[in-house]
């Protein structure tokens, strides 16, 4: 496929996801002014129940949908994405999070080699569909079973970054009272860095030769 074809697809893409968008927004919109319709007749729609719902308890919160996750996630580290298109790393990031990736089943290379066959470094949601149907193919895995997964993973997070080593030996040996040397000169007695006059010796302009003890002292006594 040339760049070009995949171009064309990836706008064709995008202009299926504006309409399907938009047949969405119209929906809501005439459920809206059918529900004022009722509000202003005097009859109203009952509130379901929890059991209706499928919800165990009163306050569980709502389970995200794959194109809700995804939007989610084709926004994370980047501020000025709309949520349509996600690249590899973002896709990585997210597969990590829910588990999918888990270094022996499914890894990086496999996730890499497979997004590499849509020839292009952001793909939209139908095309994310697709590309969890080839990879589950490829492992001989359910793909629905990778969709739960990824639904249910939650909102991105840093989960599994460096934490803070916290010992007596790293407090020992940041203990700058302990320092000896010229590594204690770079900190002054409240353990603060001296910066460039900790590093660098800088030169008496004075006049006054050094270990003079009554410097600036004679206009206090004449």
């Amino acid at each position: 496929m040339s760049e070009q074809e995949a171009a064309k697809e990836v706008k064709e893409e995008v202009k299926e996801k504006k309409e399907s968008d938009e047949k969405e927004e119209k929906k809501e919109k005439e459920k809206e002014k059918e529900e004022n319709s009722r509000a202003s007749t005097g009859t109203s729609t009952p509130e379901p129940t929890a059991q209706e719902n499928g919800d165990e308890t009163p306050g569980t919160p709502k389970a995200l949908t794959l194109r809700e996750q995804f939007r989610n996630f084709s926004k994370f580290g980047d501020t000025k994405s709309d949520g349509k298109m996600i690249t590899l790393s973002q896709a990585d990031k997210w597969f990590k999070q829910a588990k999918v990736i888990d270094g022996k089943t499914i890894t990086t290379t496999d996730t890499a080699i497979t997004f590499n066959r849509f020839k292009t470094k952001k793909i939209a949601f139908p095309d994310f569909e697709k590309y969890l149907d080839e990879i589950a193919k490829s492992k001989k895995l359910e793909a629905k079973d990778i969709k739960t997964k990824l639904k249910e993973c939650g909102a991105p997070g840093t989960s599994g970054t460096t934490n803070v080593v916290k010992s007596s030996a790293v407090d020992r040996l940041t203990d700058t009272k302990k320092f000896t040397g010229s590594h204690k000169l770079r900190f002054d007695s409240a353990g603060r860095g001296k910066g460039i006059s900790g590093r660098k010796d800088t030169p008496d302009t004075s006049g006054y030769v050094a270990g003079y003890k009554n410097k600036n002292t004679y206009d206090k006594s004449h």
